[in-house]
């Protein structure tokens, strides 16, 4: 009966999240209020359908009570941070509301299936954040000099990197985290939102040439810190963000060109410079010719995907756990094993939708450093995607980088949220701008009809 119960929850896995994934997009499209609020609804529902369903499998082949209690705090937990959002902030986009639930909830699955005491580190790290999260929306509203501590947030940034590259503990060929007592934490996880937040505030004040050499040097001294410290993944993060920003910003093509071939150059550089950079580019151009050492990530990697093909092996049926660190660089083998590439491909596309929504609430924003800051944001959260999953599919070489709420990672997870919570601030700031907008549009249609009656009254006076 279990055996049945495993072969069939493969394909209801598939069938819930490919509807999430079509709500996701042809939500977006509709005008009716109360087609959208069912929409969101019907979210929530294939949410917990797949989150109870996935582990209603993991119970019956491991007949562990733990797991159903685990359950049962990931469902409170979850439960709240949707209906608690929404109470506390009304007008709050739903999208990335719902798909930061579902990422959270597919992250607690698959790291209960490979380390159950990594999951529950997970969840008590994502709970911490979501409790903190809930105040910066609020935070975002009310704080209107965010502006102005442009280089409060450069030298902030640049003086965490500088500590890993003196105190920082290695990790992989590079020093990634900071050591304090039992607590390792990734400062250049917290960079990445005084870097966006930097970039922000100098190009929303001026664009002037002199104005972008001098906050272009900055940046590459993020940079350039970031590859002292061999961390070449959150360099490669950094620059194509603020490429992108400058870009938006000045709307020179030259800028963009000659960022990309300084890119070029100091790509070649890193690799003529670091060994561990050659590993993995000759890991990654012919894995299997170095499969018991430098390809063997790789391969096992591409192993899981091609052993789950579309349909997966089912929760507990692959053995995910060859390929090493899969709990962080490489989950979305893991969970292309185990759900599918069906299932995979429709975790893609939620991603993509997120970042769509991160660019489009960017796009809507009037005040240059919120747009800015949440186009800054968004490329950080979708670049982050393309690096993990192109470096599992051995579309690029591996960088290192996790799955954004997915991969196990306390730093990841809090910045990850708080990136989410600001953006949501930021639409919540474009909604009480369209509010006010309406409002003075009212009025004063109000007050030319008040004023055409009253003409008309005068006239009529004067006639009679």
């Amino acid at each position: 009966m279990t055996n049945l119960i495993i072969e069939l929850s493969k394909f209801a896995f598939i069938i819930l999240i490919a509807i999430y994934t079509l709500l996701s997009f042809s939500v977006l499209k509709k005008k009716n209020q109360g087609e959208i609020r069912y929409g969101w609804k019907m979210q929530n529902l294939l949410l917990f359908f797949i989150h109870l369903l996935a582990y209603v499998v993991m119970y019956l082949q491991k007949e562990e009570i733990k797991l159903l209690i685990f359950y049962l705090f990931q469902l409170f937990l979850l439960q709240a941070v949707l209906v608690m959002t929404q109470v506390v902030y009304p007008k709050v986009n739903r999208l990335l509301l719902n798909n930061m639930c579902f990422f959270l909830a597919i992250g607690f699955i698959m790291l209960t299936r490979l380390s159950f005491d990594r999951a529950v580190r997970q969840f008590q790290i994502a709970a911490a954040a979501l409790v903190l999260a809930m105040f910066i929306p609020f935070l975002i509203r009310r704080c209107t000099f965010l502006e102005k501590l442009t280089w409060l947030y450069g030298m902030a940034g640049l003086l965490l990197l500088t500590a890993v590259v003196v105190f920082g503990k290695s990790s992989y060929g590079a020093k990634l985290s900071l050591k304090i007592g039992s607590l390792a934490l990734q400062p250049s996880e917290f960079v990445k939102v005084s870097f966006v937040f930097f970039a922000a505030a100098r190009l929303a004040k001026s664009t002037a040439f002199r104005d972008v050499v001098l906050t272009t040097l900055t940046a590459a001294a993020h940079v350039a810190v970031l590859v002292l410290s061999k961390d070449l993944g959150g360099a490669l993060l950094f620059f194509v963000t603020y490429l992108i920003m400058l870009y938006v910003a000045s709307k020179k093509p030259l800028y963009f060109i000659g960022g990309l071939g300084a890119g070029c150059v100091a790509a070649y550089t890193g690799y003529q410079l670091f060994s561990h950079v050659r590993v993995r580019v000759m890991a990654w151009s012919d894995p299997f010719r170095f499969i018991d050492k430098e390809g063997y990530q790789i391969t096992q990697s591409l192993f899981a995907i091609g052993t789950g093909s579309w349909f997966g092996m089912g929760l507990y049926q692959g053995t995910p756990n060859k390929i090493p660190v899969v709990e962080e660089d490489f989950i979305f083998s893991a969970i292309a094993e185990e759900f599918g590439g069906i299932f995979a491909i429709c975790l893609i596309l939620i991603c993509v939708s997120s970042f769509m929504m991160f660019v489009n609430i960017a796009m809507q924003i009037k005040n240059d450093f919120y747009k800015y800051t949440a186009l800054g944001l968004g490329t950080i959260y979708g670049f982050q995607v393309f690096l993990t999953i192109g470096g599992a599919v051995k579309f690029i070489p591996s960088t290192g980088i996790t799955l954004p709420l997915v991969s196990s990672g306390g730093s990841s997870m809090v910045v990850t949220i708080a990136m989410f919570a600001i953006v949501q601030g930021m639409y919540l700031l474009k909604e009480d701008e369209d509010l006010r907008i309406e409002k003075e549009r009212k009025q004063n249609a109000k007050a030319r009809t008040g004023k055409a009656r009253r003409s008309r009254k005068t006239k009529a006076e004067e006639r009679s």
